[in-house]
């Protein structure tokens, strides 16, 4: 059997999505920018998707710009903010994703800003009061928290963090590539400028996105070139990407109640599961209150070869994750969970699911890792 558990880092492309994109990869090829028949085809059709996501949101469509994904959107987002808005200051966090975290230490190294780093409580969320302190200590300020931690799945209460922003007139910029197409958004109901997306994380194609930028702010292209993505953003579109984007996230809203429920569910049943089956399971982050449905951080208890658990469960067909796929390759562990003090040497272990996941899969997921803690207690 064959189980896929690691959904935070990419999921299954929809069969839906992939129909709405295979006549933008045949019949209708022609470039965006083209004044043909061909190219006004293709146009149409990336701005009926714009439109399709501007609606989603409750926003403008000339607010959504499409990136290649949810790096570059953060990049643009924090880079433009520095450069374009007058920010010398910034404040996240130390669990954040790696494109914001790397973007705005890079600035800072280059003393281009100061970055702060508010507190955390114990169990990973902001500490608003500090926020609030912050802000209140520094000239004009970029705040960029992410609205669900990509390891542990913590949730940020973005409308009470736009209120706290506004207060001190500061720039609110919030990575939602983990819950994107996972929860309801209406942005006129926040004060916010700038969010980001992946398509790939919410059944789409890898290699688009999006940046929200609020209309009351201005800023400059991040990627100089032709005049695409109205003047923001050079580069011939990836139109079939953005078909998939748009439909992928029609799809995901259209659902959205259903498979929270259902997602929501599994999550309960895993956790109940490993509880009964592994003495001394513990669970990072919130876990079931105030987090992401879809994403469970479990900590085992430790053995000898604790390190090979990841390894034991591909052997046995189950992916899963130590944290981040975009850190997968570093032997520094996660900095998320360092972050939040979490006992490094016990083993953890991300398990993400989406609307294809079975609880068949996760009986065989826990009957699995059963085995594996029974071998070592017993050896």
């Amino acid at each position: 059997m064959k189980v896929y558990l690691d959904n935070a880092a990419t999921t299954a492309l929809d069969k839906e999505v992939l129909d709405a994109m295979i006549p933008y990869m045949t019949e209708h090829f022609g470039n965006p920018s083209s004044t043909h028949g061909f190219g006004r085809t293709t146009r149409a059709a990336i701005e009926g998707a714009r439109k399709s996501v501007a609606k989603s949101l409750n926003v403008s469509p000339s607010e959504i710009f499409f990136t290649s994904g949810g790096t570059e959107a953060d990049n643009q987002a924090i880079r433009s903010s520095v450069h374009d808005l007058g920010i010398k200051h910034a404040i996240t966090t130390k669990i954040e994703h790696h494109a914001v975290l790397h973007t705005l230490e890079a600035l800072a190294e280059q003393g281009v800003i100061k970055l702060s780093f508010v507190n955390l409580t114990p169990n990973g969320h902001v500490d608003l009061k500090h926020l609030d302190q912050l802000l209140s200590e520094n000239e004009r300020t970029l705040v960029s928290l992410m609205h669900a931690n990509n390891e542990i799945g913590n949730l940020l209460p973005m409308k009470d963090v736009g209120e706290i922003c506004a207060k001190y007139n500061a720039i609110f910029h919030s990575d939602t590539v983990q819950t994107m197409g996972h929860y309801a958004m209406d942005l006129q109901k926040i004060n916010i400028h700038f969010i980001t997306c992946a398509a790939h994380k919410f059944h789409g194609p890898k290699g688009v996105g999006f940046l929200y930028v609020n209309g009351n702010i201005k800023i400059n292209p991040l990627i100089y070139g032709g005049s695409q993505e109205r003047n923001m953003r050079g580069g011939t579109e990836n139109l079939y990407g953005i078909i998939g984007l748009a439909k992928a996230l029609e799809i995901a809203n259209r659902d959205l109640e259903e498979h929270q429920k259902y997602i929501t569910g599994l999550k309960k049943y895993m956790v109940e599961q490993l509880k009964e089956a592994i003495p001394g399971v513990d669970f990072n982050g919130s876990c079931l209150e105030n987090c992401l449905y879809t994403v469970l951080s479990v900590r085992f208890p430790q053995t000898e070869n604790a390190e090979m658990l990841l390894f034991n469960l591909d052997i046995a067909g189950i992916a899963a994750s130590g944290g981040s796929a975009c850190t997968s390759g570093s032997d520094q562990g996660s900095h998320v969970l360092r972050g939040i003090g979490v006992d490094v040497t016990r083993p953890s272990v991300r398990f993400s699911f989406c609307k294809y996941t079975t609880k068949e899969e996760i009986d065989f997921t826990v009957s699995k890792l059963k085995q594996l803690f029974t071998v070592k207690e017993m050896a």
